[in-house]
C-alpha cells in the first residue's frame, strides 16, 4: 500500500514538471489576431447629416501693370534773349517767350493745342518754365515764340533760329535730382533795326 502511494506521487510530480516545462519554454509565444478584428481609427466618423461644402469661388484681383518710369515728373525749357543792335548783343530783361504746345491722349488722338508764357527773363536775358508732366495725356510737340519785349529801343522780332516762325522744343536731357526733362533753347533775338522796304513797296 506504501509502495502504490509513492508512484502515484512520483507520476504525479512528473506530470506537473512536464506542464510547467511547456508553459515556460524558450520559444516565443506567436501573437494572434482574432478573425474579423480591425484596429480602431482616430478619426471619427462624421456625424449623420455632414456634407462637404464645395469651395467658393473667389474673384482674383485684377493687376494693372505700372506706368512705365520715364525719370522726370515735369518738363522744362530754358533760354536766353538778346538784343541785336549792330555788333552788340544786349540782354532783354523781362522779355516773355510763348510755349505753344501740341498733345496726344492714351489713344493717340491729339488733344486741343495749349500754350503758356514764360516768367520775365533776368538781367541775363535767361527765362525758364516748366510744363507739368500730365496723366491723361503726353506732349509731343512744343514750340517757343517771341512774345513781346519791354525795351522800346529794341523790340521788334527777328525769325533768327525760328523766333518768329516757332522754335522746336528738340534738345534736352534729363535732370534726375530734379527729375525734370530740360529742353535748352537756342538763343532768340530782338532788334533795334527795322527791315528794308524792297523797292516798290509790297
Amino acid at each position: 500500500m506504501a509502495l502504490a502511494s509513492s508512484i502515484f506521487s512520483i507520476l504525479l510530480l512528473s506530470s506537473l514538471i512536464a506542464t510547467s516545462a511547456n508553459d515556460y519554454g524558450h520559444g516565443s509565444k506567436k501573437d494572434t489576431v482574432k478573425p474579423g478584428y480591425h484596429p480602431k481609427s482616430d478619426v471619427p466618423d462624421p456625424k449623420p447629416g455632414f456634407e462637404y461644402d464645395p469651395k467658393p469661388n473667389v474673384d482674383q484681383p485684377k493687376l494693372t501693370a505700372p506706368e512705365p518710369n520715364h525719370g522726370y515728373d515735369s518738363i522744362g525749357i530754358e533760354g536766353l534773349v538778346l538784343c541785336r543792335s549792330g555788333y552788340n548783343y544786349i540782354p532783354v530783361k523781362g522779355a516773355l517767350v510763348r510755349i505753344a504746345c501740341m498733345a496726344v491722349d492714351q489713344n493717340g488722338y491729339e488733344t486741343t493745342p495749349f500754350s503758356c508764357l514764360t516768367g520775365a527773363a533776368d538781367a541775363n536775358g535767361y527765362y525758364f518754365k516748366t510744363l507739368p508732366a500730365f496723366a491723361d495725356f503726353r506732349v509731343a510737340e512744343c514750340k517757343a515764340y517771341l512774345e513781346s519785349s519791354p525795351l522800346e529801343t529794341c523790340k521788334i522780332p527777328t525769325d533768327v533760329n525760328d523766333g518768329i516762325s516757332g522754335a522746336l522744343l528738340s534738345s534736352y536731357h534729363i535732370l534726375s535730382s530734379k527729375r525734370i526733362k530740360l529742353y535748352s533753347m537756342r538763343t532768340l533775338f530782338y532788334t533795334s533795326e527795322t527791315t528794308p522796304t524792297p523797292a516798290g513797296g509790297y
